[in-house]
């Protein structure tokens, strides 16, 4: 049996010099309203990532995603949970012992236009989602759907809203992202040229398929 749509991301070498709807860093692509998201502490998120999510992909195929990350603040993702359920507006819940999450990603129409302005801290490069036939317990690669390899086991949520969230994307653990010389340190990563996500985790993100708010995505961590 066939298993669920799968595409491998692969990033490229040569840095973009205008904007690309799927990129790391680079200009992120946003809809009119939604700000370039901040860190509880002040400072502009970084893009990490964005991509349009191919139009196979179940509920949410067709969306674009894009995931943010504190520079200053790293550390593990920790869900907040009542009556069996994501707690509502989970997206902004307090991350003990920091008081609102330091990363934020966002699920945004086929229609988001480009920021005026790309991402200063990350090198902007290309990616390219390739269509793979994925492992029966999952590839432990940076991929678009398929089969999560969980390394703890399957950790599965219910939105506040009351859907099941699915599964969307996976970046391998100590997956590191290739910053532009001079740049701030990130705590707790990889070295002074590179930033990571969540201590170097293995991320799963599961977002909401209703689509009830654009920041209704989780990022599960484990290793």
């Amino acid at each position: 049996m066939q298993g669920p749509s799968a595409y491998e991301v692969a990033i490229g070498t040569e840095p973009l010099a205008r904007p690309a709807r799927n990129s790391v860093g680079g200009w992120p692509f946003l809809d009119p309203g939604q700000d370039w998201p901040e860190c509880f502490c002040g400072e502009r998120l970084v893009l990490f990532f964005q991509f349009d999510i191919p139009s196979d992909l179940g509920p949410l195929g067709g969306v674009h995603l894009l995931v943010f990350h504190c520079r200053a603040h790293n550390d593990a993702s920790n869900p907040r949970l009542a009556d069996g359920r994501l707690v509502p507006r989970y997206w902004d819940a307090p991350q003990p012992p920091h008081p609102a999450p330091f990363w934020r990603v966002l699920i945004q129409s086929a229609g988001a236009r480009p920021a005026p302005e790309a991402e200063p801290s990350m090198r902007a490069l290309p990616l390219t989602l390739r269509p793979f036939t994925d492992t029966p317990r999952g590839a432990q690669t940076f991929k678009v759907g398929g089969t999560p390899s969980w390394a703890q086991g399957p950790e599965l949520y219910t939105c506040a809203c009351g859907a099941d969230l699915v599964y969307i994307c996976q970046v391998p653990e100590d997956m590191e992202f290739a910053v532009h010389p001079g740049q701030p340190e990130q705590p707790d990563s990889v070295g002074p040229d590179a930033y990571g996500l969540f201590l170097g985790n293995e991320v799963y993100l599961l977002a909401c398929p209703e689509r009830c708010d654009p920041a209704a995505v989780w990022p599960v961590n484990q290793n």
